[in-house]
């Protein structure tokens, strides 16, 4: 570590870059379906406790995950030249301290299910051990971002769960939505290490199958998410918002396999983040509306 390292003053910007806040984004969007799902389709009250309770839980989870993740990462973000730069390699902040906030974080995250109901309670550790095992699958298995995938795939069933207390298909369905988009994103965004992978001996999917196979895994994936949203569509009797929501998000995922090649990587970070932040809000933005349009108060949609 050097002098200006070890001389830095850790400040509340590191840990939000520690956790990088603003790819709540991609997951936080579609807690929110889910939870309106449970409001403005199957009719159960709305609370405002329990939105913000939902939320509380997203940004617990989400925050232990990825402090534990960096906090498991050191080492080998410490040896690659992409991310020797970030926190914890850099010395701006302590890998105790950032073990400390995951396993604080960690704690909340139950402690706020206990005052959702009990199924959320009884289910937290397992969401915990999803979200946190994720970390150290990439040891073991190409598959990982398929783990990563079902992590986030968590939330809108979660947050249904924490409105109607028990399973639905619906939003189901949208999990499986989630879980084959990240998938496929993550796979993308794991191109720019496949050689670090390789020389590591960590696994992914473009460490096994090379760039091009990546991407052709990723693109499959991506229909796969294209099919459950319209899957989903169809079961929920949606609107014409919801298709216009599920219009663009598919469009932004065709719009994200057109920025990278298998020679060409310069715009991984626009594909990872900008298309697929403004993909979720933007589905998300027209589910809801859909969902609040055909509401009759009767707790069922139109």
């Amino acid at each position: 570590m050097t002098a200006s390292t070890s001389t830095h003053r850790t400040t509340i910007s590191d840990y939000f870059s520690l956790i990088k806040f603003s790819h709540t984004v991609f997951a936080l969007p579609f807690a929110l379906v889910g939870f309106f799902l449970a409001v403005w389709h199957n009719g159960y009250p709305f609370e405002w406790r329990l939105l913000l309770l939902v939320v509380l839980c997203m940004v617990f989870a989400r925050t232990s995950a990825m402090a534990f993740n960096r906090y498991s990462d050191r080492k080998l973000d410490a040896r690659n030249e992409r991310t020797r730069k970030r926190e914890i390699p850099s010395g701006r902040i302590r890998a105790g301290a950032a073990l400390a906030l995951s396993l604080s974080a960690a704690a909340m995250f139950v402690l706020t299910t206990w005052f959702i109901n009990p199924l959320c309670f009884y289910l937290s550790p397992v969401a915990l051990a999803i979200i946190l095992g994720y970390s150290y699958t990439k040891r073991f298995t190409a598959w990982s971002h398929f783990v990563l995938g079902l992590g986030l795939s968590l939330a809108p069933v979660g947050a249904y769960l924490a409105v109607a207390g028990v399973f639905s298909a619906l939003p189901i369905m949208l999990a499986a939505a989630v879980l084959f988009w990240v998938a496929g994103f993550d796979i993308i965004y794991a191109l720019q290490d496949t050689e670090f992978d390789r020389e590591q001996r960590l696994k992914s999917v473009p460490a096994l199958a090379g760039n091009t196979g990546a991407l052709v895994l990723s693109s499959l994936m991506h229909g796969l998410t294209a099919a459950a949203l319209v899957a989903a569509g169809i079961l929920g009797g949606f609107g014409y918002l919801y298709w216009m929501g599920a219009g663009a998000f598919v469009f932004m995922l065709i719009y994200q396999h057109t920025l990278v090649k298998p020679r060409d990587l310069r715009r991984v970070n626009a594909a990872f983040f900008t298309a697929n932040g403004i993909a979720s809000v933007i589905f998300a933005a027209f589910a809801i509306a859909d969902l609040w349009r055909s509401y009759d108060g009767s707790g069922i949609s139109n």
